[in-house]
């Protein structure tokens, strides 16, 4: 269903739903990578790699999102959205969904990241649990493209992401995470996944 300007809504699967030669070869080791992307990046932009934090409010997720969550439609839930940059070019956009009733404990903390990135503080935590990785295409005329773009221009049609729920002393989150045009997906740093898993 369209939202209200008429974009539509981001189809993810579970990765195992893509036949490898349906993901792109360059991004396939970062989006089926289960370790932590911040950490990754930190290793490919030591020296300049930052976050920038573009929104984080309290707001109603996406039916998507709330389903993925086991969360009502109406319910209510911190919606973080950010950039990872290095030397200010961004590479990947992020949003991540807490919904109100994870706000407790541990994740209490969330609420107040800022500029620090979420991903060191998940990986770090020994009792976080991660659901499946799912992934998508996403394409021009949906919701998720023109958030992760800012201002979508003519140098691509669709771009690539996953997505996950995280849970922290039983407490989901989802995280979305976006590979920019920008970002260079060739690189030296080799991911943990290996092809065949």
């Amino acid at each position: 269903m369209p939202d209200q300007q008429g974009l539509q809504p981001t189809r993810w699967y579970p990765h195992r739903h893509y036949p490898r030669s349906g993901i792109p070869a360059d991004l396939a080791g970062w989006l089926l990578d289960p370790a932590s992307l911040t950490r990754r990046l930190l290793q490919l932009c030591p020296d300049a790699f930052r976050v920038r934090l573009l929104s984080q409010q309290w707001g109603r997720p996406r039916a998507d999102e709330a389903q993925a969550l086991g969360m009502r439609y109406d319910g209510q839930a911190i919606i973080r959205q950010v950039q990872l940059l290095c030397d200010d070019s961004p590479w990947v956009y992020a949003r991540t969904v807490i919904p109100a009733t994870s706000m407790r404990g541990k994740l209490k903390r969330l609420a107040h990241l800022g500029t620090r990135p979420l991903g060191a503080m998940l990986f770090a935590d020994p009792g976080m649990r991660r659901g499946i990785v799912e992934l998508a295409r996403i394409t021009r005329g949906q919701q998720l493209y023109v958030d992760a773009l800012q201002r979508p221009g003519k140098h691509t049609d669709a771009v690539w992401g996953r997505r996950s729920v995280f849970r922290i002393t039983g407490k989901p989150l989802l995280v979305s995470e976006i590979f920019l045009p920008g970002f260079p997906a060739q690189s030296a740093v080799r991911p943990l996944w290996k092809a065949g898993q």
